[in-house]
């Protein structure tokens, strides 16, 4: 299973959500994944509500308990993560979950998306 996840700044817009999804490059995601606190939000409801796919919700401690690949002082700053995207992607894939690359920007830079691949 592949889990795309979503770190988003709260003027992040579908459009936003929808490029950040395309520059990452993978596989076709089975799930999406952000955090507790932004799942909610009507952009990211709506963009998930278009892509017909489920949404898995990570509570800010299983994020903080990944190892993610990138590192931005903002995410660490508000949510003790490097990455969001990286953090509720590898959280909702599961233990032993990879990630397929570092999280990706989008084009305005209102979110970021990182895709994780289950354990096998």
């Amino acid at each position: 299973m592949i889990v795309a996840g979503f770190g988003f700044r709260s003027s992040a817009t579908v459009e936003s959500f929808t490029d950040a999804l395309v520059r990452a490059q993978g596989p076709e995601p089975n799930l999406f994944a952000t955090l507790d606190g932004k799942a909610q939000t009507d952009a990211f409801s709506a963009f998930c509500l278009s892509q017909n796919l489920p949404l898995r919700t990570v509570s800010t401690g299983d994020a903080q308990r990944q190892k993610t690949q990138t590192s931005s002082e903002s995410s660490h700053a508000a949510y003790g993560v490097g990455s969001v995207a990286e953090a509720c992607a590898l959280a909702a894939a599961g233990p032993g979950a990879r990630l397929l690359g570092p999280r990706v920007v989008s084009g305005d830079r209102l979110a970021t998306c990182a895709l994780a691949e289950t354990a096998r």
